[in-house]
């Protein structure tokens, strides 16, 4: 259960923004300290462009059910957080005393985070009360979509605050990698940093242009990046032999003076001029907005694409699909429904990428609308997550639907389950979807579902206590009368003769 319900944001820009949106969207209250008289327009714009990257992003239920609040006082962002969160300028003397009076105006037990990107932890938490509650949680934009967040204590911060704000970070859909050191920059900006020194050396020797270097990135080596990182990428380069093949074939290379890491040119004002027209030549007249759209619509599909190999930031999304999953269909018992009726276990509504050039939802969410009914009924019974991963599932073997009614986008919708046969090995079940405010039926969905040793991928019984419950479902629910449809077959009035 996460402990996590309120949190505080100090600073309302592009990082705090992102956190703003992260939180909201994963149904945690936000009161967000900015001085900036239009903080809540960039707020809403910020989470509403976070929104349209969830739904794209993963098909459970997004529901934005965390209340967003901009308040000018640090006192009042901080006093009734469980959980507050810096994202002020990158300065000590903006920060220092700033934190401090967050963590006076905070309980005791509020763990006080700050996003800093380099700064040094045991330097922010000097003077703040309580300073075992302090710890660096460093994010990277856009908040709301990247994964990792990078945690680091300071000299004074507990374990104990440690793995909670692991947890808290993990539990909103985030990576935390913790760091064994505290060091200037942490890990992905020391990185990154090398990375930069070597570029504006090559843009300052005119041997590329700012496009061109980030051209031989994305088409490149950040691909692999996105997945395996630097070491696993080389050691794969190394072949069956491995890394040890690939330091003796490359290793000596080090040596050779292709970078100027060590020795920075000077930021003059011609050379910042050159970087700054490449960049603004590259961006054309596209506006923020739209890039940061684009660039979320990219991220989106590199995780979603890595998905389905369970890997990388992958396996990430995954496990936070299951996650959402489960808060949205795991609170459903038997005492909560009358098992002699249809069951209404799912609810859902029609979002806006849902809609057709007719303006109606398409078939294919109608599809999905029955698909996430009849996992809804799985959970029901215990075919759920851990029942897959002990190697059994349920699979479809047949579908028919009817589509009936039309509906527009925003109507909220759900589904109800009635169970029209069952044996040890397949569950014949017949799905209504109704508009939830006039109750209008707009499908129905008949299918066949096949019990399955997922190894073998062949039929077999289920297992005794699911087997139970779907039986039990079957035989209360044998006196209803057959649905309307129910066997129905497409077909066409014979031609006459």
């Amino acid at each position: 259960m996460n402990e996590i319900k309120a949190v505080g944001l100090l600073g309302g820009g592009v990082i705090g923004a992102g956190w703003a949106a992260r939180c909201v969207l994963n149904g945690l209250d936000a009161v967000v300290c900015d001085l900036d008289p239009e903080a809540e327009r960039k707020l809403d714009e910020v989470l509403a462009n976070a929104e349209r990257a969830y739904r794209k992003m993963t098909l459970a239920p997004v529901n934005r059910r965390g209340k967003l609040r901009v308040t000018r006082d640090i006192e009042d962002a901080a006093a009734g957080a469980d959980f507050v969160q810096e994202s002020l300028p990158e300065n000590e003397s903006v920060k220092i005393p700033l934190l401090k009076r967050a963590a006076a105006a905070a309980r005791p037990a509020t763990i006080i985070g700050s996003s800093t990107s380099g700064l040094l932890p045991s330097r922010l938490q000097a003077e703040i009360a309580h300073p075992e509650r302090f710890v660096v949680g460093h994010p990277f934009n856009p908040v709301y979509l990247m994964p990792l967040v990078e945690v680091c204590g300071g000299d004074k911060t507990s374990e104990a605050v440690k793995a909670r704000a692991v947890a808290f970070y993990g539990s909103i859909g985030m990576r935390p990698l913790m760091l064994r050191k505290e060091i200037d920059g942490f890990i992905a900006d020391r990185l990154m940093e090398a990375l930069w020194r070597e570029a504006l050396w090559l843009v300052n020797d005119d041997i590329a242009t700012a496009e061109e270097i980030d051209d031989a990135l994305r088409f490149g080596p950040g691909l692999r990046w996105a997945f395996m990182g630097t070491f696993l990428t080389y050691r794969v380069a190394g072949g069956e032999a491995g890394m040890r093949h690939f330091m003796a074939q490359f290793g000596p290379t080090l040596k050779w003076p292709w970078t100027k890491l060590m020795d920075v040119p000077e930021l003059t004002d011609d050379l910042l001029d050159k970087i700054v027209a490449q960049s603004d030549a590259q961006a054309g007249h596209t506006s923020i907005r739209d890039w940061e759209r684009l660039r979320d619509d990219c991220l989106v599909s590199v995780m979603q694409g890595l998905r389905g190999h369970d890997f990388g930031a992958g396996a990430v999304l995954k496990a936070y699909d299951k996650a959402l999953f489960d808060r949205a269909h795991g609170t459903e018992t038997q005492e909560d429904v009358d098992p002699k009726q249809p069951l209404r276990l799912h609810s859902a509504r029609v979002l806006p990428e849902w809609i057709d050039y007719n303006g109606h939802m398409t078939e294919s969410r109608y599809l999905q609308v029955f698909g996430d009914g009849t996992d809804a009924l799985l959970r029901h019974i215990g075919a759920d997550a851990d029942y897959h991963a002990r190697g059994f599932s349920y699979y479809t073997v047949e579908t028919h639907i009817r589509h009936l009614r039309e509906v527009g986008v925003d109507a909220a919708l759900h589904v109800t389950t009635q169970v029209l046969g069952a044996d040890e090995k397949r569950i014949h079940m017949f799905h209504s979807l109704y508009e939830s405010k006039s109750e209008t039926l707009l499908a129905t969905s008949e299918n066949m579902q096949l019990h399955v040793g997922t190894a073998g991928g062949r039929a077999c019984a289920a297992a005794p206590e699911v087997l139970s419950k779907v039986q039990a479902i079957a035989n209360a629910q044998a006196a209803l009368p057959v649905p309307e449809g129910a066997g129905r077959a497409i077909s066409m009035p014979s031609p006459k003769a």
